[in-house]
């Protein structure tokens, strides 16, 4: 992305005022920015088996809005915008298409999470890889959007979930959240997709990537069953890296899938996954484990690198 710019992606907020044509909401309202718009007029968003609406700025590093203007300044400099919505700022500005009206009583702290995190996990389960009653899954990573896959594996009525990390200290969570086996694969001298293969006596139905590493994306791809096992890329994938893998895993009948925003079409899903919230459908507090004050915004990133969170 180009600098100098205003970061964040996932937020909750009010709006303050719109422009001119703005029909979708009004000063006031409560609303969560959405980093994948819907603007319904694209491929994607017309075709019902997509969601990565092409007027997102994800992949392209343009760091503008829909119009090529920045709106944001800095001592008379211009500053770039982060996938259409840069959050770490009292006030943003974001185009019509890429934000999304929600209940006027949903906390804003609790449901700015289904901005990015859990939205992303939750879907990955239930639209991209469509879990089933009674399948076995695997979790690689169980950070904040981990324990979501979790959470939507459970919903799905998965009856084995494997929860995978090498940080031993997520695993009381994964299994408040919904995993039946935690296991860390430190405490292995084979590979891990061979433990998981054995585990489950030929691998799992369902596996997912929550980490955005090449290794652990090709792991979890072998440890899915080799015919009709699917598995999920959900972690962000390293920039410039490839990855090299036997094409046999993928002529036995495997199927390797993306997901971003766990398909959700954004301003469609988000006011009903605030609202299946509000229903106490789904959990959002076990995802919290710190509350910063945003001048100690480093402060929460150290956290997340170190894994306290």
């Amino acid at each position: 992305m180009p600098f100098p710019i205003i970061l964040g992606h996932e937020a909750a907020g009010v709006v303050e005022s719109v422009g001119q044509g703005v029909t979708a909401v009004k000063p006031g309202d409560k609303v969560i920015p959405l980093f994948v718009p819907q603007c319904g007029e694209c491929q994607n968003c017309l075709n019902t088996k997509g969601n990565l609406c092409s007027k997102t700025d994800l992949g392209t590093s343009g760091g503008l809005m829909a119009d090529g203007t920045t709106r944001f300044t800095c001592k008379g400099k211009a500053i770039h915008h982060f996938l259409g919505t840069s959050t770490f700022t009292e006030y943003t500005v974001l185009h019509e298409s890429a934000v999304a009206k929600i209940d006027s009583a949903a906390p804003l702290e609790k449901v700015c999470l289904i901005g990015c995190g859990f939205s992303t996990g939750y879907g990955a389960a239930l639209q991209t890889a469509k879990v089933e009653q009674g399948s076995t899954c695997a979790v690689f990573g169980l950070g904040g959007v981990g324990l979501s896959v979790i959470m939507g594996c459970k919903v799905a009525g998965a009856s084995r979930i494997i929860a995978v990390d090498i940080n031993s200290d997520k695993f009381a969570k994964a299994k408040e959240l919904g995993a039946t086996d935690c296991i860390n694969p430190k405490d292995f001298n084979k590979p891990i997709h061979e433990v998981l293969t054995e585990m489950t006596n030929g691998g799992v139905d369902y596996s997912f990537e929550v980490i955005g590493r090449t290794d652990t994306m090709t792991a979890a791809l072998a440890c899915c069953q080799y015919n009709y096992g699917v598995s999920v890329i959900v972690g962000v994938p390293p920039a410039a890296q490839k990855i090299t893998f036997d094409p046999m895993l993928l002529f036995s009948g495997r199927s390797w899938k993306g997901s971003v925003f766990g398909g959700w079409k954004s301003k469609d899903a988000v006011p009903k996954l605030v609202a299946d919230y509000m229903k106490k459908k789904f959990v959002l507090d076990p995802l919290i484990t710190h509350t910063l004050p945003f001048t100690k915004i480093n402060e929460g990133f150290d956290l997340l690198r170190t894994g306290k969170r």
